[in-house]
């Protein structure tokens, strides 16, 4: 049987390890997130809310109020009442193409090299 101070030594030790491991793991997510960063291009503060205003600009020019987005059923109650049962936006292609020419337009195309 141990005594107090080797219990209380153990559990210090076994802390200590808890705490180290910790640290691994936190190191561990950051190079994580670092290699998937590395290849990303590097934006400013300013190109990210340009990036931003356009998306909001696309989505705020969106017809949302067209009828034709959507996709929809009616049924009738059990008080024989009609009501909407289904409703699904179709048009999320034109949503995206708007987005996309919107941030598009934000950017100059880079030339690709050929091998």
């Amino acid at each position: 049987m141990k005594t107090k101070q080797e219990l209380e030594q153990s559990i210090v030790m076994l802390e200590d390890a808890i705490v180290h491991q910790k640290r691994l793991q936190e190191d561990l997510e950051t190079a994580k997130k670092q290699l998937a960063d590395v290849s990303k291009p590097v934006l400013t503060g300013g190109q990210l809310d340009e990036i931003q205003e356009a998306i909001e600009s696309a989505l705020g020019g969106f017809d949302f109020d067209d009828a034709d987005n959507y996709n929809y059923e009616f049924e009738l109650d059990y008080d024989s009442r009609v009501q909407l049962s289904t409703l699904h936006f179709e048009n999320t292609q034109e949503l995206i193409e708007a987005i996309v020419e919107k941030v598009h337009a934000l950017f100059v195309e880079a030339e690709e090299l050929k091998s």
